[in-house]
């Protein structure tokens, strides 16, 4: 999954909203966040839950104002999932480019997930790009 969006936010405030895992149910289809394990750095364990879903994501890799890469430890039937919020300049506002890659659990079932996680990570960035230009 390979999304990119544009904000016309500076990347600092977009960085703001993806690092703090409690913003995330205002600008996506998630509807709750805890923090398992903190704080919310490298080796932060940040619990997310959607209808019946619950994941639970490592926090793996921080760049201020540029990178937050996270890992799934469970909630979805994937193994190797890692995700890249990556952050770049442009103009007077932010290019969010959030991509992901995963191997699936159950043999032929790949091209499900890629389905649904692209559409998530399209309304995921989209939420994000307008968040922060709220704020701005």
């Amino acid at each position: 999954m390979d999304v990119t969006v544009r904000s016309a936010a500076a990347p600092s405030e977009v960085y703001a909203y993806v690092r703090d895992g409690a913003t995330w149910p205002s600008w996506t289809s998630l509807e709750s966040f805890e923090l398992e394990k903190g704080p919310e750095d490298v080796g932060g364990v940040r619990v997310f839950r959607r209808k019946n879903v619950v994941s639970r994501e490592e926090i793996v890799e921080l760049v201020p104002d540029k990178r937050l890469s996270y890992v799934l430890l469970s909630g979805l039937p994937l193994k190797g999932y890692r995700g890249f919020v990556d952050l770049e300049p442009d103009g007077g506002g932010t290019r969010i480019h959030w991509y992901s890659s995963f191997e699936p659990k159950v043999p032929g079932t790949g091209w499900l997930y890629r389905i649904a996680l692209q559409k998530i990570i399209q309304s995921f960035a989209t939420g994000l790009a307008a968040v922060a230009e709220g704020a701005a």
